[in-house]
């Protein structure tokens, strides 16, 4: 039996599906103003996050890393909710996958013709650098 006083519920979940589901003891995640960290009885907020990693101290002490693409993060004193267009387990970034990615959108960026291509490809380089620094992250706890 987990004690609630102690835990928080935590849902990671993408636009495909939930990611992480349980009870954790402790969330930290990228949020738009600097690094969130959030304890059970968290006063409630809904705020967006940045691309980055959601590093989940699970209630067995036992860490799960979340790589996430930016979303919005809901805080009420018993649950934590992070909702991500993209999530991805820690042990299921892949590094050549990510940096084929990151050089795709470094020649969007290169060949941008307007305004709108310009910002579609830094934002895509921001998060494609987030995913390979949460993968190097993650290996290093490993």
């Amino acid at each position: 039996m987990v004690d609630s006083t102690h835990t928080i519920r935590v849902d990671v979940v993408s636009a495909e599906e939930s990611i992480f589901s349980g009870e954790a003891r402790f969330v930290a995640l990228p949020g738009e103003a600097g690094e969130l960290g959030i304890y059970p009885r968290h006063t409630p907020l809904i705020t967006r996050i940045r691309p980055g990693t959601v590093r989940i101290e699970k209630a067995d002490g036992t860490e799960e890393f979340v790589f996430v693409a930016g979303g919005v993060l809901e805080v009420q004193p018993n649950t934590v909710t992070v909702l991500s267009d993209t999530a991805i387990r820690g042990k299921d970034l892949d590094e050549e996958k990510a940096n084929e990615a990151r050089q795709a959108a470094q020649e969007a960026l290169k060949n941008a013709k307007s305004d709108i291509d310009l910002a579609k490809a830094q934002s895509e380089l921001a998060v494609m650098a987030a995913q390979i620094a949460a993968l190097r992250k993650y290996r290093q706890k490993r």
